[in-house]
């Protein structure tokens, strides 16, 4: 798994076209402001190790989280930051997994649309901690 942390003032995102048939359709735009975003891909290697994947990026999440000083987090698929990807169906449940422990712990999570495109605008901090890269 490779994630790309960022802390922003501000997130905007939007659906903009479908990528994976079995997905619903759906339309869908939000904003989120004075969040930590996270750029998160999974790859095919996460697929056996799965309970120490979701263990080791929420402790790290949860790390960041204290260091930004953020209480609220979007969790974004990104399948750009690495050439070996696992299938759809194992990334988005590892996403939720990831988004439901955080939440388990009392901190905001939220995910944009899985399976889409989206259109997105990210006003990131310019502070050296505000860009970080993770490698599980």
């Amino acid at each position: 798994m490779k994630m790309l942390m960022f802390d922003t003032e501000s997130f905007w995102f939007e659906t903009f076209s479908k990528t994976l048939d079995h997905v619903d359709d759906i339309e869908r735009e939000e904003s989120f402001t004075d969040s930590a975003v996270v750029f998160i891909h999974v790859e095919a290697e996460d697929e056996p190790r799965k309970n120490k994947v979701v263990k080791s990026a929420v402790a790290n999440l949860k790390w960041y989280l204290n260091k930004v000083n953020k209480k609220r987090i979007v969790l974004h698929s990104f399948a750009h930051l690495s050439s070996s990807k696992s299938s759809p169906e194992f990334a988005v449940e590892v996403i939720l997994a990831i988004r439901d422990k955080l939440e388990s712990k009392g901190i905001e999570a939220h995910t944009t649309a899985f399976g889409y495109f989206s259109e997105f605008s990210i006003h990131v901090r310019g502070e050296s901690l505000a860009k970080v890269f993770k490698e599980i």
